[in-house]
Order: C-alpha cells, then structure tokens, then sequence
C-alpha cells in the first residue's frame, strides 16, 4: 500500500477505515496485542491481522516480539505528516468560520430569539 514516493496517501488510505481508526484509538492507551485489539469488533482475527498490516505498512503501527506475543504499538510520525499537510489549509476553514459566525450574528441582531431555534 505504502510507497516511498508517497506516504501520505497510504496513511489517509489506512485512516479510511473506521476499523483501523478504532485500533489506533485503542493504540493511543498503550501497547495492545492483536488478541486486545480483536476484543471490541465482530470480526475475525485474520480480519483484525489485516486490518494490522495496512496500519504497519502505512507507518502508524509497528509490532514488536516479546515471547510468543506480538505487541502493536502506536508510531506517531505518520499522524504527524497528516497534521502537517492539513495544518496548509486552516486558514481556509478559520476563514470560513469567522465568515459563518458573522452570519450568524448577523441573523440574531435583528430578532434575540432566533438563535435559541
């Protein structure tokens, strides 16, 4: 999935997922192992090791090795790109929410009770 030309777009294609975004979730408490990070979802753990190695490739997970265990662990870097990329655009979405709170003022100058509607 990852390619070296462009990691970016294999870390959103992996965030895509609700189920891998619920795994990074559980990852932002601790280590978990695959076992753990089963446990809430309806689905198998083949499903779940899938699901794992889309996160690894992408770069947000990695697995270590202690005994028979294979702890996954959150690796932040790849989040940090995406928050990087997306920090371009804020001032596009401020602008736009100062635009709409105007608006909205504008709206409830003239009557007090439309903004309890």
């Amino acid at each position: 999935m990852q390619t070296a030309a462009d990691p970016l777009s294999a870390t959103l294609a992996a965030l895509a997922d609700p189920t891998r975004r619920a795994i990074l979730a559980r990852l932002t408490r601790g280590e978990a192992t695959v076992n753990e990070l089963a446990s809430p979802f309806e689905i198998s753990l083949p499903a779940v090791s899938r699901h794992l190695k889309v996160l690894e490739t992408a770069g947000l997970i990695s697995r270590g090795r202690e005994a028979q265990w294979r702890p996954c662990r959150l690796e932040p870097a790849a989040l940090k790109a995406v928050a990087g990329w997306l920090e371009i655009y804020r001032p596009f979405w401020e602008d736009s929410f100062d635009k709409m709170d105007a608006y909205l003022a504008e709206l409830t100058r003239g009557d007090p009770d439309a903004a309890k509607n």
